[in-house]
């Protein structure tokens, strides 16, 4: 790529952005949200909101030659894959059906050899074997005739790397040139640490074969462990661009953020946790695919920020999404000393209870709304804030609406246009703090976080979790936050609980040692002390 370069409404996202890239090498693409690598990534790919908004300045080369991709089709007959930061898959197909989209393998019949191809049949049995390839090549647990619809966010995220994987076996893919260059966007940021290390393996397989890969992710030790080279992005310019062995994860996050970044637990103010129970969950089952809840009880202090933990698949996504009515629950769920109506969604938001999914654009966004309408729209509805009465009659307080909605931006440091600006078109990780700060404008009692640091880089990552800590401290508002990581965890709760099949396995201190709790992830039971 040379001398790429891209505005939007006359703000510049890419500047003079040149490298070059190698058969079967892993370049780890990495910095700040906002930074600019979906973009360049997107115009890599030749989609079409590049070409809607103006176009791009620089050219592409391969094998030398300058491409001009006018669709993702010519980049895909190319021999690019790409999986997309947000999922794009469609619904209500199987998994099998989404990997092998478009590229079915298909049935002859004597009416085809008589009327044309038109009237083949899809060889189902076929796309099932190729599939389950496919899925045996990334070393997770999928099934492959599950709905998307039904599929937790981790388990969608595999099924679009298996359909890029499954391209390489595929005789029809990319016009028979076969997958050569591979584009992974956040790839890992739903995954669990168990799950991603199968992913970094089929990686490196997928590089000893030739194909080259882009990877992005905020998880920089993985950037370590599996690139050969590292480019670093800050405000649409490349800062650094140099082989791993010339880097170490605090390097990488100084260079992305412009300072030195320390990750270390967050020093906590426990003086307004009490004794008294603010939340009781007892034999709580969930039937969400992929999620299952099979019987959980626990226990959090009033003021506690409490963790839930353990691999993905075990159910601690489950939890939230079952207490907050998105998923059929049983069982029991005591709050403040009232009982919270489960499959009810409206019962748990007017007890005080808000939610932060880890799907912020399937439940937590209103993707063609301004910032102002998502950060607001909860609380007007919930508490009725943010309205002006005359009478009878109610009417928006835009003003107010405007005012909190710039407060959290500058609270969590969301890098936008405006208040004014569509969810839609902010990075993955700006959504993901307008999810927050929709949920701290509700003003909750109880607010449970799932995966709160999704795709938020490491110095963004900080930022959120010291706001979190900060919510919880100056309104004594109590937090169940459900994570992937571990060290995230344990960073800035007082407990953590970790789930395994199902159920609690143990619940400790936080300030215990990491080998403690990966006991307890392999589903060795342990009592509370």
């Amino acid at each position: 790529m040379k001398g790429i370069s891209k505005e939007f409404s006359g703000n510049k996202v890419l500047n003079d952005i040149n490298f070059k890239l190698y058969p079967g090498e892993i370049l780890g693409l990495v910095g700040e949200n906002g930074a600019g690598k979906s973009t360049l990534m997107k115009i890599l790919f030749g989609m079409d909101e590049i070409r809607d908004t103006g176009g791009y300045g620089g050219e592409i080369l391969i094998d030398g030659k300058k491409v001009e991709f006018r669709s993702s089709e010519d980049a895909i007959k190319e021999g690019i894959g790409m999986v997309h930061q947000e999922f794009s898959l469609i619904p209500d197909f199987t998994v099998s059906e989404n990997i092998l989209l478009n590229r079915e393998p298909e049935k002859y019949s004597v009416m085809s050899e008589l009327f044309g191809r038109r009237l083949n049949t899809v060889d189902r049995k076929e796309m099932q074997r190729r599939a389950l390839l496919a899925i045996e090549r990334l070393g997770v647990e999928l099934d492959a005739n599950k709905k998307i619809s039904t599929l937790p966010v981790g388990y969608k995220q595999f099924t679009e790397i298996a359909r890029e994987l499954s391209k390489e076996d595929d005789e029809k893919s990319a016009d028979a040139k076969g997958i050569r260059l591979l584009v992974l966007d956040e790839p890992t940021a739903v995954l669990s640490e168990h799950e991603a290390i199968a992913l970094l393996k089929a990686m490196k397989m997928l590089s000893e074969a030739g194909i080259a890969i882009i990877f992005i992710s905020h998880r920089l030790q993985e950037i370590i462990d599996v690139c050969d080279s590292i480019m670093v992005m800050r405000d649409g310019l490349i800062i650094k661009h140099v082989d791993k062995k010339e880097a170490d994860v605090q390097k990488i996050a100084s260079w992305m953020v412009g300072r030195s970044v320390k990750q270390e637990r967050v020093v906590r103010d426990t003086s307004h946790i009490s004794d008294e129970i603010a939340l009781k969950v007892s034999n709580l089952r969930v039937d969400m695919p992929g999620e299952m809840v099979k019987d959980v009880s626990f226990e959090v202090r009033k003021g506690e920020i409490f963790g839930l933990g353990g691999l993905a698949g075990q159910g601690k996504i489950g939890i939230p999404n079952g207490i907050m009515g998105l998923y059929y629950a049983l069982g029991s769920v005591v709050f403040e000393g009232k009982d919270v109506k489960l499959n009810s969604p409206s019962n748990p938001l007017s007890s005080g209870i808000a939610f932060v999914s880890e799907d912020r654009r399937g439940v937590g966004l209103l993707l063609d709304e301004s910032l102002e309408w998502n950060v607001s729209f909860g609380a007007m509805q919930v508490n009725e804030s943010f309205l002006k009465k005359v009478g009878p009659i109610k009417f928006r307080d835009n003003e107010a609406i405007r005012k909190v909605t710039e407060e959290y931006i500058d609270l969590l440091q969301i890098k936008c246009t405006s208040s004014k600006q569509r969810a839609r078109q902010l990075s993955g990780g700006n959504q993901q703090k307008i999810c927050l700060a929709k949920a701290f404008a509700l003003k909750p009692k109880l607010l449970f976080v799932s995966e709160p640091t999704r795709g938020i880089d490491v110095g963004a990552k900080a930022l959120v979790l010291e706001a979190l800590k900060k919510y919880n401290e100056e309104n004594g508002t109590t937090i169940v936050m459900i994570s992937s990581e571990l060290e995230e965890l344990r960073s800035i709760c007082d407990r953590i609980a970790v789930v395994h099949d199902g159920k609690i396995a143990g619940t400790l201190d936080a300030t215990r040692p990491s080998e403690e709790f990966g006991v307890l992830m392999l589903g060795e039971m342990k009592e509370a002390k």
